[in-house]
């Protein structure tokens, strides 16, 4: 199992420079290994062996595999809950039609097989798209602005010139960051929406049975064994019927029916699961963190926040700060503090303070 996730262990690499918070990193880094783990997890045969096996008298089997992996394969859902062995052969599997009724059971067509692997690749995608936008639209500024800053060990006429550099800057600059830290909220917004709409997607793809997936499984496990009717079944079959039609020699229509065994069924119905409970968690976090967001136009809690990310610096200074900056100015000092050693981002925002203050009196 090693060889299949060696290759994405970078996706979980911890950067050196960070240009985001832990919500942002739930989305990009934790979510989107999440969903390529999963796609590389069934894409591996010598695991869980052929994703379709199907039994059938008179047809090649591997016609009839490939036949019913591309036309797919139906269950019955009335009858998932049924009693195996006497009322139906696997839960689901049993003929169309009712004995001793011209009535029809109501059939389900599983076609979404084939495409999961696909399917987790692409959501992975998705979950990556805001970190692409804020990291073009970023373009390398706090990298910039901390080179040389970050480490407690450096030259002091190097670290003496830097932090003149970056107080200059900041002094030069004040109230042009708002573009800057809008386009970090707009990623936020974006991160949220996404995983709303990848809930959504999955439900789609899955019949509109995925948004209450994981609720009757918990309910499920909770009932007495003899009476459960299991909702993976429903699902996700482990067994299903297909149908295979040719003409014969006479040139008239056959009809061969057949059992398929989904063997990836076993994973994909617990990845789904661990899906459910998993970007209901995301979209939580995601929205107590667009919650937190907006509690940071209040110059209050800009404040607080900062004061927390420089402990070495006086409350005054802090203060002082503050009261001159936006919401853009204030964002990116916080992402400063967040990347700069805090002996010099203390020194830097002492520096800064008299600069500000300088810069009023003029």
């Amino acid at each position: 199992m090693h060889d299949v996730f060696s290759g994405i262990r970078n996706l979980l690499k911890v950067d050196s420079v960070h240009i985001d918070n832990n919500v942002f990193r739930l989305h990009y880094k934790a979510t989107m290994f999440i969903m390529v783990a999963f796609s590389l997890l069934l894409t591996q045969k010598q695991y869980f062996g052929d994703p379709i096996d199907c039994i059938v008298d008179k047809v090649e089997p591997k016609i009839m595999d490939t036949f019913c992996w591309i036309h797919s394969t139906y269950t019955i859902p009335s009858l998932t809950g049924a009693q195996i062995g006497s009322e139906v052969a696997h839960p689901g599997v049993a003929p169309e039609t009712i004995p001793g009724h011209s009535d029809k059971h109501e059939v389900k067509h599983h076609k979404y097989y084939q495409w999961i692997t696909l399917f987790l690749y692409l959501q992975a995608i998705f979950f990556y798209l805001p970190r692409y936008l804020w990291k073009m639209w970023e373009g390398g500024k706090v990298k910039m602005l901390v080179s040389q800053l970050d480490s407690p060990i450096v030259d002091d006429e190097a670290k003496e010139a830097r932090k003149a550099i970056l107080t200059d800057y900041f002094t030069r600059n004040l109230h042009n960051h708002n573009a800057y830290a809008f386009r970090y909220f707009a990623c936020e917004v974006l991160n949220f929406i996404n995983v709303i709409g990848q809930i959504y997607f999955i439900d789609r793809f899955l019949g509109y049975q995925f948004t209450t997936y994981g609720s009757r499984v918990v309910a499920f496990s909770e009932q007495e064994f003899g009476s459960r009717h299991d909702p993976m079944d429903e699902v996700f079959p482990k067994v299903t019927k297909c149908t295979f039609h040719k003409f014969g020699a006479s040139g008239s229509k056959e009809k061969f029916d057949g059992l398929c065994v989904l063997p990836l069924n076993i994973v994909s119905e617990k990845i789904f699961i661990f899906l459910w409970f998993w970007l209901i968690i995301v979209a939580m976090i995601s929205g107590l963190g667009l919650i937190y967001r907006m509690t940071t136009f209040t110059p209050w809690m800009r404040r607080m926040l900062l004061r927390t990310k420089s402990r070495l610096v006086s409350a005054i200074t802090v203060e002082s700060i503050v009261r001159k900056c936006q919401v853009g100015d204030w964002f990116l000092l916080f992402q400063l503090g967040k990347n700069m050693d805090a002996l010099i981002y203390k020194e830097f925002m002492e520096e800064l303070a008299r600069d500000l203050q300088t810069k009023e009196t003029q």
